[in-house]
């Protein structure tokens, strides 16, 4: 205990006794107080492991709750994932009105085709007076009309081509008829062909819902093989077209470029699709980076792409880069879910990215000049940059890295205000996945390349044909029945200019 105080034994020796009780005492409650500091100690490692675990524990749950609570409008999730209870809804009850038409509705009805379009007329007169009995002659001028379209059983129509050998009665050659050119190499006739690609490529029907429809529609029994088989001759019949529709596609201003998955037996594959105003290209591609990008958008091309923040699209200089508002709108919501200064930010870049697309439909419906759009769009331009910037110092680590990439971004933000003809949105290329996804979800992707290239080829021819306003199947008939389809000036994708 003296060595503690620096107190020599000698000292200590000749230290008073009362004075020697008082130091024991002293040090008694400083040993007291070191077994008190070391526990204090070790609850207070204790608390601060706590409180990490806590912090740890709130970061994680605050990352679950915003997982479950994304939905259409907060992230790339597509409506029809939204939980019934998130999905918007447009009914007349939604909107507080009652079921059925509304006041001063105007209903629509059947129009009465033309006497011309009529195939067959029933007339139905009296035959005598109700009154007296006096036979009625002649006809009504203002006859009541009724139609009632029907469709007719259609049976599939069945040619036997019989191709004769008969011997020469002179000097006993054996000679054998030639088979036809016109003649289909195939069982099934070009519009069989076409009716079994529109039936999977434009209505996404499975291979046994179309072999029931062949069946019960037109008497034509099909082995789920052979269906398959007529896919292969139909996308064969395409492969020229789609070639020339790549090229038109890259050569436009305009295009809008996104991806999908797509499973290609037990490989993982990604549909790619650029689309245009005029024609909508699919290609099924081995992956989902830079590699792709630059398969599906032609680097030599001056065009404009939009796109998503996707890094797969980084390599596109900022002036043929455009990033679609309709995504970032997505993220600001997300960040105005978060609460705090996040939500601040988020609720701001909202607003502008409103304000934005008011601007922008005015534009497109020619209430405002594009020089009148641009200085509108100026101080909204200028709002939005002060904001990502406090953004990107936000607290909160999503919202701040989200906000540091945009303003990365920055120059590929508004090509759609200083170009002509480009979208804010990448809408169009959205669009056009959606069927993909459709058809993916009822077929589990495809089984074989064969498959896959029919996927990617009539995709296009259907997407592109209805941009158009072109009858689809005809298009499909005339494909399977040219053999030189390349050649076949009706089979061009691309829009013929004037």
């Amino acid at each position: 205990m003296s060595k503690r105080f620096g107190i020599s034994d000698e000292d200590w020796l000749q230290t008073p006794d009362s004075v020697q009780k008082a130091f024991s005492a002293l040090h008694h409650q400083l040993l007291l107080l070191d077994m008190r500091t070391e526990v204090y100690e070790r609850q207070l490692a204790q608390l601060r492991e706590q409180v990490a675990q806590i912090d740890d524990l709130r970061a994680e749950m605050a990352e679950l709750r915003e997982r479950l609570g994304k939905n259409s409008n907060n992230s790339s999730k597509p409506p029809s994932s939204d939980p019934p209870h998130q999905q918007q809804t447009t009914t007349n009850e939604s909107k507080g009105r009652k079921r059925g038409g509304q006041v001063g509705h105007r209903g629509l009805s059947r129009k009465l085709k033309a006497v011309a379009q009529v195939d067959r007329v029933i007339d139905l007169r009296p035959v005598g007076c109700n009154r007296c009995g006096h036979l009625l002659l002649g006809d009504d001028p203002d006859a009541a009309r009724h139609q009632v379209s029907e469709v007719p059983l259609c049976k599939a129509f069945v040619t036997e081509y019989r191709r004769h050998s008969l011997r020469c009665l002179a000097c006993g050659t054996i000679n054998q008829a030639e088979w036809p050119e016109d003649m289909p190499t195939s069982s099934f006739g070009p519009r069989a062909q076409a009716v079994v690609a529109y039936m999977t490529g434009r209505l996404t029907a499975s291979h046994r819902d179309v072999r029931e429809a062949m069946d019960v529609l037109h008497g034509i029994k099909l082995g789920l093989g052979s269906i398959s088989a007529l896919q292969h001759r139909v996308s064969q019949s395409l492969e020229a077209v789609t070639q020339q529709a790549r090229q038109y596609v890259g050569s436009q201003l305009s295009q809008n470029v996104d991806e999908t998955s797509w499973p290609e037996a037990q490989q993982h594959k990604w549909l790619w699709v650029n689309a245009t105003r005029d024609v909508t290209v699919y290609q099924l591609l081995e992956g989902r980076a830079t590699k792709q990008a630059k398969q599906v958008i032609c680097e030599r091309a001056k065009g404009i792409i939009g796109t998503d923040r996707f890094g797969a699209y980084n390599w596109l200089p900022a002036r043929r880069r455009q990033i679609c508002w309709a995504h970032l709108k997505r993220d600001f919501q997300a960040m105005a879910e978060r609460g705090g200064h996040s939500s601040a930010v988020g609720e701001a870049l909202l607003k502008e990215v409103d304000e934005i697309f008011i601007l922008w439909h005015r534009l497109r419906d020619a209430k405002m000049s594009r020089k009148e759009f641009q200085a509108e769009l100026e101080p909204v331009k200028q709002r939005v940059k002060r904001w990502l910037k406090q953004g990107a110092s936000c607290d909160h680590k999503k919202t701040r890295h989200t906000c540091q990439r945009v303003v990365k971004l920055r120059s590929s933000l508004w090509r759609f205000a200083q170009v002509e003809g480009i979208e804010p949105t990448n809408n169009s290329a959205e669009r056009a996945l959606r069927r993909a996804v459709m058809w993916r979800r009822k077929s589990f992707g495809t089984q074989s390349e064969s498959g896959s290239r029919f996927v990617e080829r009539i995709l296009t021819v259907v997407t592109s044909l209805r941009q158009q306003g072109r009858n689809v199947l005809e298009y499909l008939t005339t494909a399977c029945s040219s053999e030189r389809q390349s050649c076949h000036s009706s089979l061009c994708l691309a829009p013929v200019s004037p």
